[in-house]
């Protein structure tokens, strides 16, 4: 008789926690890539690692090795949607106002730069 290293329901619950670790990485990554091929790349790597991490989420929940959380409340999404779309409009003010009180030299420099980032 052979004994199990640890229940199934362990092990795929491991993997499942480092495809989503692995996801977190390819994503920052990807988002902090200068080079369009790197940042393809690891796009495709997200991509497929997302397609594994669905993929063995649905083979568990249907194995019930998983529990998926409750349903959130449909006010609570839309108080949460809200302070994001808040935020995400500071950050684009933010944004216009600095680079409008930025001097003209730095304004050209600055699109000099993301110019030959592109080029990469």
């Amino acid at each position: 008789m052979t004994q199990q290293f640890m229940p199934d329901g362990d092990l795929a619950y491991t993997v499942l926690s480092d495809l989503k670790r692995v996801t977190r990485e390819y994503a920052t990554a990807a988002t902090e890539s200068v080079c369009p091929t790197v940042r393809q790349s690891f796009t495709q790597l997200l991509n497929t690692t997302l397609q594994m991490q669905g993929e063995l989420f649905n083979a568990m929940q249907s194995q019930n090795m998983y529990n998926a959380a409750s349903p959130a409340l449909k006010q609570e999404i839309d108080k949460q949607l809200k302070s994001y779309q808040s935020t995400q409009q500071k950050t684009n003010q933010f944004v216009q106002q600095a680079h409008q009180a930025m001097p003209a030299w730095q304004q050209q420099q600055a699109q000099a730069a993301q110019q030959q980032q592109q080029q990469h």
